[in-house]
């Protein structure tokens, strides 16, 4: 029997889709399955390289006294919508209310209803765009509870409906450390430290750049478009991806006059050490008080880490605005030094963000780490430790009941002195089980036959080298761990 099915998909605040299909009751099971783009599978292989990223990263994090919270994958759309400016609002993931979530609307007033409207009627709550926002909600919602300074650090997947491409994905994970109720700098400081350890674990060379979004505003205002703020960083912040001439565009058509374009180009485009820099940004800035307060803030950091010494190299970027809204004072962004890739790590302060949830004056200075980006450099580097797998030592091979029985207390007690092992389940041909070695890539296998059962030892093959030697139980492990 064929059944006629229409379903109403939104995927986003922009993409709303309805399809109708004549649908037979086994069609979905003769198609081949698939996941949505932007989103992918990890093998066992992946997921230890990836639990090595979380590891450290949590591992530093702790080093630094920060703890570990975890909120829902989905929010409240009243605790998302209007936190990330108007394209951040378009890339969030909107959930279908659950039941009859048409109730009240006919299909004429669906069919001529903007998505805007529909998806406030249809949809109460979002997957969350990123960790910031639901962290300021939980410190609001729980402010009574908390110790400030609280430092936190939150390791948890995040959706956005973006163009899926590589190093950009629909739903990744971000590794956050932020500290609420401080406006110490030394925060920023300490922060900066934490990016530079996680780095030189991972062996990875990277350049942190660093900016103050107080210094924007007082570029904004030295040219004479105070009000454009948003607009100038918005398009300053693609210099690096679109070059000048194309941000000059972007800036015109904001309706910025060319004079103004005209005395933000040495600005933009300043060279020279960092304090060179801040010196000669210092002079342009001399009129505008909240711009000097921004090369304070700048001067202060980068002189501290200075003084406790970073291994790798901080530069001062004019042109480093990150495009959330939220940021208010420095900002900072990641990027590795020895292959192509977009940001792996970002952050910054935002002193107002608590405020949209009714605790205003709470300020807070945070870092994110994209796990996934990092996995894809560490991929193209060949930078994990042989031992990141964690994979099986050792395998017994199974000849019957009489051999598993001798081998299984053995096992017990190899595994007690910290040697991953494994029995093969079944009394299989010899070539399976050996087959089977090989492509877990374990390098060490046990036989026990009764010439071994009657002296009380194993053979012990490296399956590297095909060296085989009769040892004891206790031997074995002095050899496996040597």
């Amino acid at each position: 029997m064929n059944a006629k099915v229409e379903v109403f998909f939104l995927l986003s605040s922009h993409y709303p889709l309805t399809l109708q299909a004549d649908l037979q009751p086994t069609s979905f099971m003769a198609q081949k399955p698939s996941i949505p783009k932007g989103t992918r599978d990890f093998s066992p292989v992946e997921m230890a390289k990836r639990n090595y990223i979380f590891d450290t990263i949590r591992q530093v994090y702790a080093l630094y006294g920060f703890q570990q919270i975890e909120t829902p994958a989905m929010e409240n759309l009243s605790t998302l919508m209007g936190k990330y400016g108007e394209e951040g609002d378009k890339l969030l993931f909107k959930i279908l209310n659950s039941g009859d979530f048409m109730h009240g609307m006919t299909a004429d007033e669906v069919a001529h209803t903007s998505t805007q409207r529909l998806a406030a009627h249809f949809c109460e709550k979002g997957l969350r765009y990123d960790l910031t926002v639901p962290f300021a909600r939980y410190v609001v919602q729980h402010r009574d509870e908390l110790a400030l300074p609280f430092k936190r650090y939150q390791i948890q997947p995040v959706w956005r409906a973006d163009r899926p491409q590589k190093g950009r994905y629909r739903e990744f994970f971000q590794c956050d450390a932020d500290v609420v109720g401080s406006d110490s700098l030394l925060n920023e400081v300490e922060l900066m430290q934490i990016v530079d350890t996680v780095f030189c674990r991972f062996g990875i060379r990277v350049q942190i750049k660093i900016n103050n979004r107080k210094i924007l505003t007082g570029i904004a205002e030295v040219i004479g478009e105070a009000d454009k703020i948003v607009d100038i960083t918005v398009a300053i912040d693609k210099l690096d991806k679109i070059g000048l001439d194309n941000v000059n565009n972007e800036l015109r058509a904001c309706g910025i006059g060319e004079e103004a374009i005209e005395k933000l180009q040495p600005i933009i485009s300043l060279e020279g050490s960092n304090n060179d820099k801040l010196q000669t940004i210092a002079e342009v800035l001399a009129t505008s008080e909240t711009g000097l307060k921004g090369v304070e803030e700048t001067r202060f950091i980068l002189d501290t880490l200075e003084k406790v010494g970073l291994t790798n190299e901080i530069q001062l970027d004019l042109t480093l605005a990150r495009g959330l809204n939220y940021y208010t004072g420095a900002i900072f962004e990641v990027k590795a030094l020895d292959t192509p890739m977009g940001s792996i790590t970002g952050g910054g302060r935002y002193d107002n963000l608590t405020g949209i949830f009714g605790m205003p004056g709470l300020s807070g200075v945070g870092i994110s780490f994209g796990a996934d980006r990092i996995y894809d450099v560490l991929n193209t580097l060949e930078l994990y430790p042989e031992e990141t797998l964690n994979a099986t030592q050792v395998l017994f091979i199974n000849f019957g009941e009489k051999e598993a029985a001798y081998c299984l207390p053995i096992i017990s007690e190899v595994r007690k002195k910290g040697i991953r092992a494994e029995i093969y389940p079944d009394a299989a041909k010899m070539k399976k089980q050996m087959g089977y070695a090989n492509a877990k890539a374990i390098p060490y296998v046990v036989l026990v036959g009764e010439n071994e059962m009657k002296e009380g030892k194993v053979m012990l093959k490296n399956m590297v080298t095909g060296e085989q030697q009769l040892v004891a139980p206790e031997e074995m492990v002095d050899m496996i761990k040597a």
